[in-house]
């Protein structure tokens, strides 16, 4: 069995070297000969380079990296994502771990990740920073909208998720095999876990321990309400495409609801004195909410109908890929 641990990486030739050293040392804890991980044959590090402007590739390969991605220009967090996935399973990797490369995740907790997978409990396993070890120094602000945004998104999948945008987590063959980012623009942490949920595969949250830099700059929240914006975006068109019936149709339920209860009330009151013209505004009101609430359902049973389609794609999309990366 091989284990890849994959470091995405933009301008992080500070720490670069330090994070892969600490990797390498986590290998040799008791769990990789003793544990559950004895049957690891093989565990390599990977770096792919988001097309930094210093030195971060040439002090990957100073601390040992085995396998180095790199290209120009700069592309964002999710199409690294989507490139370590591809490198992974070219190189035979049964499970990918992700880790940051600036040195807030601790590598000995790499054994609390692949433990679920290892056992077929789960196919992916992210990390919780909202757990017994709550994240030091997180920006309140983030802290806020990571736990709103995990409560309302989980809801709407009924499915409980406690970290929708940790980076550091581990995902078994399968997975790899069947996640695909379509938004390659901006970060892959939230659609992917959207995508999992929505191809039922199974998953689960291990709190670790992290802390932030007080003087550290975030690489991909260059501005708070771009990062809202540009989350909303993508968990938006996630949950669009996972749940197209729950999206539109719910809404259009509630209108279609509303306008009846709307024409009751201008009924109720029309039979009172047979005039319309002093309630027509609620006869008006009833109309409109009847018809965008009948678009909505309609487009509900567009959506779904397209969601079927992609089903299919999707599928024909991974027996081509297993077909490619067959071991």
């Amino acid at each position: 069995m091989k284990l890849i641990v994959n470091i995405p990486a933009y301008n992080e030739e500070v720490k670069i070297g330090e994070t892969i050293t600490r990797i390498r040392e986590s290998f040799s804890d008791d769990f990789y000969s003793q544990g559950e991980g004895k049957n690891i044959s093989q565990k390599l590090i990977q770096v792919v380079d988001d097309g930094s402007s210093d030195n971060t590739v040439g002090k990957a390969r100073e601390a040992g990296a085995d396998l180095i991605v790199s290209y120009k220009p700069n592309r964002r967090l999710a199409y690294s994502f989507k490139r370590a996935v591809e490198n992974s399973l070219e190189n035979g990797a049964d499970i990918m771990v992700n880790i940051d490369a600036d040195g807030q995740f601790d590598p000995d907790d790499i054994p609390k990740l692949l433990s679920p997978i290892l056992s077929g409990e789960r196919d992916m396993v992210i990390a919780s920073r909202f757990g017994k070890h709550e994240a030091e120094n997180m920006p309140k602000i983030k802290y806020f909208i990571n736990r709103l945004a995990a409560k309302i998104i989980g809801f709407f999948l009924n499915y409980p998720i406690d970290d929708l945008t940790c980076g550091f987590r581990a995902h078994n063959r399968e997975t790899l095999l069947r996640l695909n980012v379509t938004n390659v623009n901006f970060t892959y942490t939230q659609e992917t876990i959207i995508d999992a949920i929505g191809k039922k595969l199974k998953l689960k949250w291990v709190p670790v321990k992290v802390s932030y830099f007080a003087d550290r700059q975030s690489r991909i929240v260059k501005s708070v309400w771009k990062f809202i914006a540009n989350s909303s975006k993508i968990i938006l068109k996630a949950v669009r495409d996972v749940r197209p019936m729950k999206f539109f149709g719910v809404p259009g339920l509630m209108l279609v609801l509303a306008s009846f209860i709307v024409f009751i009330l201008f009924l109720f009151h029309y039979f009172q004195t047979f005039q319309i013209t002093t309630y027509r505004n609620y006869l008006f009101l009833s109309v409109i909410l009847l018809f965008v609430g009948s678009q909505l359902l309609i487009f509900a049973l567009i959506a779904d109908m397209i969601k079927t389609n992609r089903n299919l794609t999707e599928e024909q999309m991974y027996l081509l890929k297993k077909d490619r990366f067959k071991k």
